[in-house]
């Protein structure tokens, strides 16, 4: 993959180190693993689902943990019962994995399920009240008048 390089827009903008972190983080992570292949898809509005494809994995394998702007899936394959098989061909991947997925401001881990060889994450973000936009009425009449302050002389 080709690397991007974001410096002309870090001298140019304030604020967004953040963003171009999380930008640059990504790259180096898509080029470095692929493994397990997953899908990511916006279900509606403000819910999102992530597949992953870990065939060969059981529920007691995997391990999820959602912080902060953090979704961290891992998984950690026993090999206690591969020490007695004799394999003529080894095609189903079973090295441990772990990935992560950064997640925006106010998104949730609502449910996660393994069925067939898939584990689905389903995340919803939930927007609080206060930082929802807010439609403002207008009135008519006269503007409301200064309130005056009873200090007046402590001033002079």
């Amino acid at each position: 993959m080709r690397q991007i390089d974001l410096t002309p827009f870090r001298r140019s903008t304030i604020g967004f180190d953040r963003l171009f972190d999380l930008l640059e983080a990504s790259a180096r992570q898509a080029a470095s693993d692929n493994y397990p292949p997953f899908n990511l898809e916006r279900v509606a509005e403000d819910r999102y689902r992530i597949t992953l494809a870990v065939a060969g994995f059981g529920r007691d394998e995997i391990e999820i943990t959602a912080q902060q702007n953090l979704l961290l899936v891992k998984g950690k394959k026993d090999n206690a019962q591969g020490d007695n098989a004799a394999f003529l061909h080894l095609g189903i991947a079973t090295r441990s994995f772990e990935r992560r997925f950064e997640l925006a401001d106010f998104v949730r881990v609502e449910d996660a399920r393994l069925n067939d060889g898939l584990l689905t994450v389903d995340l919803v973000r939930e927007v609080p009240e206060a930082m929802k936009p807010k439609t403002i009425a207008i009135k008519t009449g006269a503007p409301l008048k200064a309130i005056e302050s009873g200090n007046e002389s402590a001033a002079a």
